[in-house]
């Protein structure tokens, strides 16, 4: 019995194709590895093997600490307001991964525990835009309601998901897609809808 034939047309289209995804994607984690060594030495912190993929949009990076092997999916803005502060205030702990178009604006303090994970689309913000001024536009009345955010250790954000300003998603547990979250959600307990509530508890005891 006779092996494949690789030189038929459609053979080699497959690995002319294999071939250029290949180096597409040695190409992208090269850029976004230089890139990330050039801008790292503006942040308060920025550890080991960790990615920011290109573009993305950064504003007072001197305020945001990146653990080791934190990877920043393309697309995405990380946002310190009052730059004018040395304090650190978005904290991104070893392994987590942001995968991508998302946005953590930060006024105070956002915390992101070890090996969280965020899908795409994600809205993280300590803070909310001041609108009772009927004579201004909401774009000029600044910030308002800024309380602490965290992200405990292992949790997991679905996509176009909204994280607002008090809250603490626990240890381990899972936010739905979609989800609006405007309080606390437990240690190991799964959060679903708009406004999100509890649906489901899987934690010991």
């Amino acid at each position: 019995m006779s092996g494949p034939d690789h030189t038929t047309p459609g053979a080699l289209r497959r690995r002319i194709g294999a071939a250029a995804v290949l180096a597409h994607g040695l190409g992208q984690r090269a850029v976004a590895k230089g890139f990330s060594l050039a801008v790292s030495g503006g942040f308060a912190r920025f550890g080991a093997n960790s990615v920011i993929q290109p573009p993305v949009r950064l504003g007072g990076v001197h305020r945001i600490a990146v653990g080791s092997g934190v990877m920043v999916g393309t697309g995405s803005w990380l946002q310190v307001i009052g730059e004018e502060h040395e304090d650190v205030a978005i904290e991104i702990g070893d392994g987590t991964s942001i995968v991508g178009h998302c946005v953590l604006s930060a006024a105070a303090s956002i915390r992101l525990g070890e090996r969280v994970l965020i899908a795409r689309n994600a809205y993280i913000s300590d803070h909310s835009h001041a609108f009772q001024d009927t004579s201004r536009a909401v774009m000029d009345q600044g910030v308002t309601g800024i309380a602490p955010v965290e992200l405990a250790d292992g949790c997991w954000l679905g996509e176009n998901v909204v994280i607002g300003p008090g809250v603490r998603v626990g240890r381990g547990s899972v936010v739905g897609a979609n989800a609006v979250v405007l309080s606390d959600v437990p240690d190991h307990s799964v959060a679903v809808g708009a406004p999100a509530r509890v649906v489901r508890s899987f934690g010991p005891g």
